[in-house]
């Protein structure tokens, strides 16, 4: 039997007695493998989460039948759910702009297969990255970005992901507020690093305000994009200490550590299916 290949399930819904049982019985009277799981129940909200790895050679039936015979149970409970497969990479679009630290980081961890991805694509509103990233093979999409081409040049990005067929984008220190169209159709799909332990020192300069407020943490968020800066759910975070003898400049080049591994990790979670929305916060089975 394989151990590579997985099925993944997640799903919430109020919380009551038998869930855990319905879904756990379903997948052991078809002889389901289940690797991993994870359970919570927010008590205030009353609202119950769950994720589970089933061994895909476990079955002898395809994911679309186990969707199929999940669809009585979810109608049952009232489930926002759904099965991913492992063997399909998400294919990931990456957003830079003169930064590269972090799209570096992503690179490296892509051309190593620590990252289970595909990187469709890179887009760019400046040419700094073009040939680093088409050494790779990966197409590079240069789109300009003015104040007066700002709406043009989201439609082009938006045109550029749905061509390469992305599933995620990932703003690796991209310097532009993306417009509340983007943000509101690609709804928990964007991913975004700010230099900053949110919610903290939102938006430009985050190391310049935490050195004049004279903070001894400076840390980095992995959070969703919405239409407010810097304000969508959070995935991950991680700090750093410093003192009084460090100065801005200190600061970027150690927080640049912190971006990279935040960033990775918060992929890695999201790709992973470990990350689940709820309102304007996140539940992360690590």
């Amino acid at each position: 039997m394989s151990s590579s290949r997985r099925y993944i399930l997640t799903l919430s819904c109020p919380d009551r007695v038998g869930i855990v049982a319905a879904v756990s019985s379903l997948i052991a009277n078809n002889n389901g493998w289940i690797s991993e799981a994870h359970h919570h129940s927010d008590q205030i909200e009353r609202r119950f989460f769950t994720r589970q790895e089933i061994l895909a050679d476990s079955l002898d039936f395809p994911v679309e039948e186990l969707r199929r015979r999940f669809e009585p149970i979810a109608a049952q409970f009232k489930m926002d759910w759904k099965i991913q497969d492992t063997s399909r990479k998400t294919k990931v679009v990456i957003l830079v702009s003169k930064g590269g630290h972090c799209l570096y980081d992503l690179l490296s961890r892509w051309k190593s297969q620590e990252l289970a991805i595909e990187i469709a694509g890179v887009i760019s509103n400046h040419e700094v990255f073009k040939g680093l990233v088409e050494w790779h093979g990966i197409p590079y999409f240069y789109v300009p970005v003015t104040p007066k081409s700002k709406a043009a040049a989201c439609q082009q990005m938006m045109d550029h992901f749905e061509t390469v067929e992305g599933n995620v984008m990932v703003l690796a220190r991209y310097m532009q507020i993306l417009p509340q169209e983007m943000c509101d159709r690609y709804s928990g799909r964007i991913i975004n690093i700010h230099h900053s332990f949110l919610p903290s020192f939102i938006g430009a300069k985050p190391y310049h305000q935490a050195y004049a407020r004279g903070v001894k943490l400076i840390g980095a968020t992995c959070h969703y994009v919405t239409e407010d800066l810097d304000c969508g759910p959070i995935i991950d975070q991680d700090v750093l200490r410093i003192d009084h003898s460090d100065s801005p400049r200190d600061l970027a080049r150690c927080g640049k550590d912190i971006e990279k591994t935040v960033l990775a990790r918060g992929l890695r979670y999201h790709i992973e299916d470990r990350v689940m929305l709820h309102k304007n916060k996140t539940i992360v089975f690590r």
